[in-house]
């Protein structure tokens, strides 16, 4: 029940008898009745109630009827939302009202105090401006004879159950008690309560329209036995749940409350609960799985949902529900199609693409077998990431990519625990449950650009994880379960090995991608950059056209790199001025020559050669960088002193020992050289790399620094046009070194003829395409008085220095 009390005393609460209730009843109605409709309130006669009206229509109305004779009609509105009510909108049944006060509030609404005196029945809308008036007549009220002793009965019975609610109800006032007992009319007891009833509009309408007293007593009663029971139900729940709470947590009282009320009512589940049932229910997990899920399940249900932990469980369940369990999408067996996709997106790179048609190969002979972890190798810009996706593609799963690259953290890896705040999956996961299936091409970009911190080492992390024997159970600390990831075809890009932990390395079959040649960069400008910088730019196919002269042209004078990068670049350039004539309907000339394409990208780069061989002690290496292959310039120059070696370039520990060595060797063997050994003691040595600035190391340069040095101390020149590569040992071999393709091709970038290395290098060599190799010699050498035989030409330098003769020993 509710009760309205105006002010802080009972002025206002009406104790009424029945004399007192005769004086309020109307004879007549005006014949023309203003009509206040009302939203959401039923007026029963007798009753006092605040109304705040705010339409203007209404105020009109309350502030002419206070000026004449105070006499209203009020209606109820079938809908509360309809701002201008007609006679459709309001119901037939009404009280005539009386205007006791009205009082103008400080926020500028108007509060008028009334009070109902008899029902009306409107008949007819007589005018809607500037406010509602009707026709109504009396509804006449059927009383029974005051000696019913039924109908008393009745009326005792709802003054007591009143009591009975007002007393177990801790929100109702003891005030409303009083006024319950000082009444003493049994209509306006009827009509009092009914008005007070906390049920709705609707029903509060349906028990005014009722015509007789009496049958009107029976529905109110009826009203009060079920909200005695509510009252009831609602204790005994306050009461159990009361049992179990403490003190200290209200909140966790109310959660209680509202799921015992929901029990009652049949709907103990929350929405969020029955989808993951339902979600649940269509996943295939093992039993170990599914025991867990349904332990977190019951766990979050016993919850509150206004906790911290709250969150975290749901989270948590949503992930499990949404990880890929046992979800697998059907390889294609098809190698004819996977070559073509192959060879489509990627010119050359043919051990790769060997690679994936040999386990396409075996999956479809053998059905189902672990998937391999390989791993690209190879510089910048050859196609190592971008390879993922064909080989997505071609094996008909979802592809999926993860940088690697300056990752620190190992729970990035493995996930965090649940007992911090905001703990998160790890990345492997969360690829998965993007991916949908529990099979796709997992890219690892850049492994070899893993780093360490206090957070711990990730690269550890990942040896689980690229383990074949072991990625079948991968555990994520956020899970907390085992995931099955020997299905995933991991494949991982580097573009050195040598900063990836021998470990890990071990678990990945390295496949070694080298730099393109020349006549590789051609095709794969021609079909891939080209024809994507004109999509991209939107222009027509043929917009520009690069001849096969003129792209040979672009790549030698303008890019100095192993893959493809910045000649795609420069392509775009090229592209951009022919975009920028076809916006402005300039004429533009879409064959280009070596003259536009200088005059559009400016001066080609210098161009590192060997020049000539005029001066002793200067000898071209071949160095293998990040971006590819290099020729090295290695210089020697000797000055008189007393026998002190300079090393200066920024040079590695690894190409100082080799200098050293190739040193050693020399003294050692002075007499084959015709040296004397005076010249070591007397003569200063300076050897030098020019490009100070880069960091150089590796031994791959002793044989370089060891004919540098002999050609500086024996005066004799260099053969034309030459360069060498490989490590030596004290006992004068020579050792065979890596990168051979990315140093030939930078050899014959630089226009050298005839190039030297160990004899172990020759299936390197043997493994590179004839074409590329055309114009270059190759000389192989087992020993260091080979390498000096064949590079020192027999004259010496013209104006050489008398090395012979030692400088003067002062005494």
């Amino acid at each position: 029940m509710t009760y309205h009390l105006i002010g802080e005393d009972t002025d206002f609460i009406p104790l009424m008898t029945t004399e007192e209730e005769g004086h309020l009843e109307v004879s007549e109605i005006p014949k023309e009745l203003p009509i206040l409709p009302l939203r959401n309130t039923v007026l029963f006669p007798g009753v006092v109630i605040p109304i705040t009206v705010g339409r203007d229509k209404s105020i009109k109305l309350i502030r002419d009827a206070y000026k004449g004779k105070r006499i209203i009609g009020v209606v109820a509105q079938r809908d509360a939302e309809v701002e201008e009510p007609g006679q459709s909108d309001l119901f037939e049944i009404g009280t005539v009202a009386s205007i006791l006060k009205m009082l103008r509030m400080p926020d500028g609404s108007t509060t008028a105090i009334i009070q109902g005196k008899r029902r009306c029945q409107i008949e007819a809308i007589l005018n809607e401006e500037p406010y509602l008036t009707a026709k109504a007549s009396i509804f006449e009220e059927g009383k029974p004879e005051e000696t019913d002793s039924e109908f008393n009965a009745m009326v005792s019975s709802i003054k007591d159950l009143a009591l009975e609610i007002i007393q177990a109800s801790p929100n109702l006032p003891s005030e409303a008690a009083f006024a319950i007992r000082n009444i003493e009319s049994p209509s306006f007891l009827i009509h009092f309560v009914s008005s007070n009833l906390s049920n709705t509009m609707e029903e509060k309408q349906a028990m005014l329209e009722v015509r007789d007293l009496k049958e009107r007593a029976t529905f109110l009663l009826q009203a009060l036995h079920k909200e005695s029971q509510l009252l009831e139900l609602k204790n005994q729940i306050q009461s159990k749940v009361r049992v179990d709470m403490d003190k200290q947590q209200r909140e966790y009282f109310l959660q209680q409350q509202m799921r015992q009320i929901q029990e009652e009512l049949g709907n103990g589940e929350t929405i969020d609960i029955k989808e993951l049932r339902k979600k649940a229910a269509k996943l295939k997990w093992s039993k170990t799985v599914q025991k867990t899920f349904d332990k977190e399940l019951a766990k979050l249900e016993r919850m509150n949902s206004m906790a911290p932990d709250y969150s975290v469980q749901m989270n948590y369940l949503e992930f499990m529900t949404d990880l890929p369990w046992s979800v697998y999408s059907a390889d294609q067996f098809d190698l004819q199609r996977a070559r073509k996709i192959l060879d489509r997106d990627h010119f050359g790179l043919e051990k790769v693409k060997e690679r994936i048609l040999e386990h396409l190969a075996v999956l479809k002979l053998r059905g189902d077998m672990r998937a391999p972890i390989l791993c690209l190798a190879g510089p910048p810009g050859v196609g190592k990431t971008s390879l993922g996706r064909s080989v997505a593609e071609a094996l008909g799963r979802k592809y999926t990519r993860m940088s690697l690259g300056g990752l620190r953290d190992e729970s990035e890896i493995r996930g965090h625990r649940r007992t911090y705040i905001g703990a998160m999956p790890g990345r492997i996961l969360q690829s998965l449950k993007k991916s949908g299936t529990a099979n796709p091409v997992f890219i690892l970009d850049e492994i070899d650009k893993l780093s360490r911190d206090v957070h711990g080492d990730p690269s550890s992390a990942m040896l689980e994880v690229l383990d074949p024997e072991q990625n079948n159970t991968f555990h994520d600390n956020f899970l907390d379960l085992d995931f099955d990831l020997s299905r995933v075809l991991f494949i991982a890009t580097a573009n050195s090995l040598s900063s990836i932990q021998p470990a890990l390395r071990d678990r990945m079959e390295i496949i070694h991608i080298s730099g393109y040649s020349v006549e590789e960069k051609v095709e794969i400008a021609k079909k891939h950059l080209l024809p994507r910088q004109l999509k991209e730019h939107g222009l027509r196919k043929n917009g520009i056209q690069l001849g096969k002269p003129v792209l040979e042209f672009l790549i030698e004078s303008y890019t100095r790199e192993s893959g493809v990068r910045n000649l795609e670049r420069k392509i775009a350039a090229l592209v951009r001025k022919a975009a920028v004539a076809a916006a402005s309907d300039q004429a533009f000339q879409a064959k280009m020559s070596k003259d536009e394409v200088s005059k559009i990208l400016g001066p080609p780069l210098p161009r590192e050669k060997y020049e000539n061989n005029e001066q002793a002690g200067v000898v071209v290496g071949l160095a293998y960088t990040a971006v590819g292959g290099d020729i090295l310039f290695i210089e020697t120059s000797l000055s008189r002193g007393k026998g002190r070696l300079t090393l200066t370039g920024n040079l590695g520990g690894v190409m100082k020992e080799s200098a050293h060595i190739a040193l050693e060797y020399l003294k050692s063997k002075s007499d084959r050289l015709k040296i004397p050994h005076e010249v070591f003691d007397n003569w200063n040595v300076h050897l030098h790399v020019p490009e100070g600035a880069t960091p150089k190391d590796g031994p791959s340069a002793g044989i370089t620094m060891l004919t540098a040095l002999a050609s500086a101390f024996t005066q004799h020149k260099v053969r034309p046009k030459l360069a060498m590569t490989g490590e030596i040992t004290l006992r004068g071999q020579v050792l065979p070194v890596g990168g051979i393709k990315e140093k030939v091709l930078a050899a014959k970038r630089a226009n050298i003829q005839t190039i030297v290395m160990a004899e172990d290098n020759r299936r390197d060599v043997e493994e590179i395409e004839p074409s590329y190799l055309a114009g270059i010699h190759f000389e192989y050498v087992s020993t260091m008085e080979q390498v000096l035989e064949y590079a020192l030409l027999g004259s010496q330098v013209k104006g050489a220095i008398r090395l012979m003769e030692p400088a003067p020993i002062k005494s």
